[in-house]
C-alpha cells in the first residue's frame, strides 16, 4: 500500500494571491506563497512567461500586499509586513529580536533587485510622473525621486482624522482621499500645484470610495447615512438607504444620482474591488446593490436616472474589475454554480447579456484585464490549489507551472460533493462532503465536521480563494485520506446564498441560531450508514472555534472531541475586541442575550477532550478567550491539550504555524476518536 500523503505535502503547493494589472506594458503581477516564502511573480510584454522578481527566502510571516504598478508598467511597488495592532506593534511571528516593520518596497521589471524605500502602507503611484502617495500611521505622505535610486519623502497633509482610499486624478495633478473621523468621514481633493484642499459636500454621513470621472472633472463617491455604533455579530437586513453622490472636483458641490430603496439592499454590502464604484465610458457608474436579495452589479448615468441591473440571476457577484477602455466589467460569480466561482464579463451600459469566459468545474476569482486586453485570474479546482492563469481559447492556462512542488499529491486528493441540510427551524444550510477514497460498503467511519470562521465566508467545491481556508481545505483532504468522513458546513450567516441567509435572524451575539445548523449536520451524518455516530468530532477556527465550543457545551452527547482554534467563547468579550468602549452595563438584556449565546454560558456541560490552539498576538479574537476557557475546563478536569504560538496573529502568518496546528489536530483526532 502506498504511503499516505503527509499534511506538509498536501498543504505544500504555493498559494497565489493579489493579482494586479498595470496600466501599460501588458504587465500583470501576483504573489506566490510557497510554504511561507512569499515572492512576487510578473509577466509582461518583454517576457510573456511568468518570472519571479523578488528573492525572499524565509518563512518569516512577513506578508506581501498592496501591489501597485507605476503608470508605465515598468516598476512595481508593494508592502512587506503587516499593520500595527492597537498597541502599535507590527506582526513579528518569528519573535525576531530585531523586530519587524511595515514598509514599502520597489522592484523594477528590468531585473534590478527589489529595494526597501520607506516605512508606510498603501503605495499609490501617480497616474502621471513618478511620485507615489502613501500612508504612514494614518497620515498621507508623498515620495518623489531623489538622486540615484533614493526617494525624498514628506508629509503631504497635516489634518485631523485618518487618511485612506488614495485616488489620483487622470492627469496626476490632484489626489482624492477619504478622511475617517471615527463617527463619520469626508471625501477630500488635494491639488498639488496650489497645495489647496477642498472637501466634497461634507455631511454627517460616512462618505467613501471616491472615483474620478474619466476626464477628471468630477468625483463619484458612496454616502452611507450615520447609523450609530455597529456592534457586529448580528443580522442587518435593512438600514437608512445609502446613495451615490457626484461632485464637481473644482467647487466641491455635489448631487445625489442614486439612492437605494428601502428594504432589501438598503444596507450597503461591499464587493472585492479596487474601488466600490467604477466610472465607465459614456459616464456610466457601475456599483453593487442587493435589491433582489443577491449582490449584483447595476449601472446608472453619472447625471442620474434609473439604475439598470447588469448581472441577473440567483447568485452573488464578488470580485470586480474593468477593461482599460471602460466599456466592460469583469467579475466573478456563483450564479448558475452556487458552490464555485466563474468569471464573466458584461458591457457597462447593460446593452447586452453577460458573457462567460470559461466553463468547467473550476473556481476563479480576482479577474483582471491586462493593458492589451488579455484576461487573467486566480484559479483552483478540487485538486489544483490557487494559481495565476491566463485565458486562452476559453481555457484557463496556468502561469508559473514550475512553482508546483514535485511531491504535491494532486492525483491522491478526493473530490467533494455538494450536500444540503435542513435544521429543526426549517433553515437550509449547505456543505461539501469528503469521503475516504475506496470506502468500503458496510463500514462505519469516524467523522469530522469543519466549521469555517467569519462568519461571512463560503467554503467551495475545491481549494478556497482565501489563504486561511486554502489551509483548511488541505486539512479536510488529509482527514479524508486518513479514513475520516469530513463535512465542511456552510452554516447560516455565511455568504454565497443570498442576503437572508447571510443576515440570518438571531445569529451570533443575538442568539447563536447558526448552531442549529451544526446540530442538523450531526444528525444528518448520524443517519448515514457509513458514519459511526459515536465518533463525530468538530474542528474550526475563529467563528468556527466558537461553534466547535458550542457543540461541546450544548450537545456533549453528539460530539466525541473537538479542535478549537482561536475561538470566541463569550460574545461580550468578542464585541469588545472590535468596539473597545463597548459597555456591557448599557443594555443588560443584550449583554445577557450575548452571553447565553456563548459557550461559556453552558461550559459546565463540557466533558469531551479538546485541543485549543491560539497565537498570543491575535488581533481578532483576544488570547484571553482561550485563557478563560482553559481555566474553567481545568477546574472541571476536562482533558485539554494546547498549542500556543508566541507573537502569531489570527490568520497564522507562518506556514510552520499551520503545519504544527494541523499535525497536532491529526494526532489529536487519531488518539481521541
Amino acid at each position: 500500500m502506498a504511503a499516505q500523503p503527509t499534511i506538509r505535502q498536501i498543504d505544500g503547493a504555493p498559494f497565489a494571491a493579489t493579482l494586479v494589472a498595470a496600466p501599460a506594458a501588458n504587465a500583470v503581477a501576483f504573489v506566490l506563497n510557497a510554504r511561507g516564502v512569499r515572492n512576487i511573480w510578473v509577466t509582461d510584454s518583454t517576457q510573456p512567461n511568468a518570472r519571479q522578481v523578488t528573492a525572499f527566502t524565509q518563512d518569516d510571516g512577513q506578508d506581501l500586499t498592496s501591489l501597485a504598478f507605476s503608470a508605465d508598467g515598468r516598476t512595481l511597488y508593494f508592502v512587506r509586513g503587516g499593520g500595527p495592532n492597537r498597541a502599535g506593534e507590527t506582526p513579528n511571528p518569528t519573535s525576531d529580536p530585531a523586530g519587524a516593520e511595515e514598509a514599502i518596497w520597489r522592484v523594477r521589471l528590468d531585473g534590478t533587485p527589489a529595494t526597501r524605500l520607506m516605512e508606510g502602507s498603501s503605495p499609490t503611484p501617480s497616474s502621471r510622473g513618478t511620485s507615489v502617495a502613501f500612508l504612514r500611521r494614518g497620515a498621507i505622505w508623498m515620495a518623489s525621486p531623489s538622486s540615484g535610486d533614493s526617494v525624498r519623502v514628506s508629509q503631504l497633509l497635516r489634518m485631523r482624522g485618518s487618511g485612506g482610499s488614495l485616488r489620483w486624478s487622470p492627469n496626476g495633478e490632484q489626489l482624492a482621499f477619504v478622511s475617517n473621523r471615527g463617527t463619520h468621514s469626508f471625501v477630500g481633493v488635494y491639488t498639488l500645484s496650489s497645495k489647496a484642499l477642498r472637501w466634497m459636500a461634507p455631511s454627517t454621513d460616512t462618505d467613501n470610495a471616491p472615483v474620478w470621472s474619466r476626464d477628471g472633472s468630477r468625483l463619484a463617491f458612496l454616502r452611507v447615512p450615520y447609523a450609530g455604533r455597529r456592534l457586529g455579530f448580528r443580522a442587518t437586513r435593512s438600514a437608512q438607504p445609502w446613495g451615490i453622490m457626484v461632485a464637481n472636483a473644482a467647487t466641491g458641490e455635489a448631487r445625489e444620482v442614486f439612492r437605494a430603496t428601502a428594504g432589501r439592499g438598503s444596507a450597503y454590502w461591499a464587493i472585492v474591488a479596487d474601488n466600490q464604484l467604477q466610472w465607465m465610458a459614456g459616464d456610466r457608474i457601475v456599483f453593487p446593490w442587493e435589491r433582489t436579495g443577491w449582490v449584483h452589479l447595476y449601472s446608472v448615468s453619472a447625471n442620474g436616472g434609473a439604475a439598470k441591473e447588469l448581472t441577473p440571476g440567483n447568485g452573488e457577484v464578488e470580485f470586480v474589475s474593468t477593461s482599460p477602455d471602460g466599456t466592460r466589467v469583469l467579475y466573478n460569480t456563483n450564479i448558475g454554480d452556487i458552490d464555485r466561482r466563474h468569471v464573466m464579463s458584461v458591457v457597462a451600459d447593460g446593452s447586452a447579456a453577460p458573457v462567460p469566459t470559461a466553463s468547467g468545474a473550476h473556481i476563479a476569482w480576482s479577474p483582471v484585464y491586462s493593458s492589451q486586453g488579455s484576461t487573467y485570474a486566480l484559479v483552483s479546482d478540487a485538486k489544483q490549489p490557487a494559481h495565476a492563469a491566463v485565458l486562452q481559447t476559453s481555457r484557463w492556462n496556468m502561469l508559473a507551472p514550475e512553482s508546483m512542488p514535485a511531491d504535491f499529491p494532486a492525483a491522491s486528493l478526493v473530490t467533494p460533493t455538494a450536500v444540503s441540510l435542513r435544521a429543526a427551524d426549517g433553515v437550509t444550510s449547505y456543505g461539501q462532503l469528503f469521503l475516504p477514497p475506496n470506502a468500503q460498503p458496510g463500514k462505519k467511519y469516524p467523522t469530522v465536521i469543519f466549521l469555517h470562521g467569519g462568519s461571512r465566508r463560503q467554503m467551495l467545491l475545491g481549494w478556497n480563494y482565501g489563504a486561511y481556508y486554502h489551509h483548511a481545505y488541505a486539512l479536510n483532504q488529509a482527514m479524508a485520506l486518513r479514513g475520516y468522513i469530513v463535512l465542511s458546513l456552510n452554516y447560516r450567516s455565511g455568504i454565497g446564498y443570498g442576503m437572508e441567509f447571510r443576515e440570518a435572524l438571531r445569529q451570533g451575539a443575538t442568539g447563536g441560531s447558526e448552531y442549529g445548523d451544526v446540530v442538523a449536520a450531526a444528525k444528518w451524518l448520524g443517519a448515514r450508514p457509513d458514519v459511526d455516530r459515536t465518533r463525530i468530532g468538530l474542528w474550526g477556527g475563529s467563528y468556527g472555534g466558537y461553534l466547535t465550543a458550542m457543540g461541546l457545551t450544548r450537545n456533549p452527547e453528539l460530539f466525541k472531541a473537538g479542535v478549537d482554534i482561536h475561538g470566541v467563547h463569550d460574545w461580550n468579550v468578542g464585541i469588545q475586541t472590535f468596539v473597545p468602549d463597548y459597555d456591557v452595563h448599557a443594555n443588560r438584556l443584550a449583554t445577557r442575550t450575548a452571553f447565553l449565546a456563548s459557550p461559556m454560558a453552558q461550559v459546565k456541560n463540557w466533558r469531551a477532550p479538546v485541543l485549543l490552539i491560539h497565537g498570543d498576538d491575535d488581533r481578532n479574537v483576544r488570547f484571553v478567550e482561550t485563557l478563560t476557557l482553559i481555566q474553567q475546563l481545568r477546574a472541571q478536569q476536562v482533558p485539554v491539550e494546547q498549542v500556543v504560538f508566541p507573537d502569531e496573529v489570527h490568520g497564522f502568518l507562518r506556514h510552520e504555524s499551520w503545519m504544527r496546528t494541523f499535525e497536532a489536530a491529526i494526532d489529536f483526532f487519531g488518539r481521541k476518536m
